[in-house]
């Protein structure tokens, strides 16, 4: 038998790099799956066969809400959205570029759980991301950093509020090489130059490379099942050893 036979899962953001991992994984485990993402994500990287996909905006919260009724009974969601705009010291950060990494990573977040956890049933289970860097600071990614710890405690929070029925936990990766790198899958040149060093960055990971999608997607997996149906509230740090609190 599958991992998730018969499970539905919704992934918020399953266009992206990871999104799309994850999506082909659920699908071998025997989930069905439904995409939800910016509508120039889903242009560039459409759903694969049998999966359906709604164009959603995560900062705002009636494409959520409508995608939410369409939807009906869940049994995992899964939030990937989230972006960083560019890398600037905090004190040199415009307003409205703070305002914006807030809104697409903590707010969404917020969005996200107000209209699909009301839809996910007995035993399921809601996933959320956050970032090494929620923890493990670095100049120059401070209001992403922020939003990121804050979806930590927000997780939290939401694991305690949704007990018993339903299971709150979040992965919180190292940088990972995809599109988010480069400005987000459907929000830039994909093909650009990443924001970081990759050379560089690989030689701090005690595991000696930069994460892949694949890396990923089996703690998604594992939070989703019922392998971990005893656990809430709780962080998978995923960095190849790079942070170990």
């Amino acid at each position: 038998m599958t991992l998730m036979a018969g499970k539905h899962v919704v992934l918020l953001g399953g266009a992206g790099g990871i999104g799309r991992a994850l999506v082909k994984r659920l699908l071998a485990e025997g989930a069905r799956v439904s995409v939800l993402d910016l509508a120039g994500s889903l242009t560039r990287h459409p759903a694969p066969a049998g999966v359906a996909s709604f164009v959603v905006d995560a900062t705002e919260p009636a494409t959520l809400q409508a995608a939410a009724e369409k939807l009906g009974p869940i049994d995992g969601f899964v939030n990937l959205a989230g972006f960083v705009i560019e890398t600037r010291m905090l004190t040199q950060t415009p307003i409205a570029e703070f305002d914006a990494t807030i809104a697409g990573n903590l707010r969404a977040a917020f969005l996200a759980a107000q209209a699909f956890a009301p839809l996910i049933s007995p035993g399921g289970a809601f996933v959320n991301t956050a970032s090494g860097l929620a923890a493990n600071h670095r100049a120059g990614y401070g209001a992403y950093a922020a939003s990121k710890a804050a979806i930590i405690s927000f997780t939290k929070t939401l694991a305690l509020e949704l007990a018993p029925t339903v299971r709150v936990n979040c992965v919180a990766p190292g940088a990972v090489d995809t599109a988010f790198l480069r400005g987000g899958t459907g929000r830039s040149d994909e093909a650009r130059r990443a924001s970081i060093d990759t050379e560089a960055y690989a030689k701090i990971v005690p595991l000696a490379r930069m994460a892949t999608v694949d890396d990923v997607v089996g703690p998604y997996l594992f939070l989703l099942s019922d392998m971990s149906r005893f656990m809430t509230g709780q962080v998978l740090w995923v960095n190849g050893g790079q942070y170990m609190p």
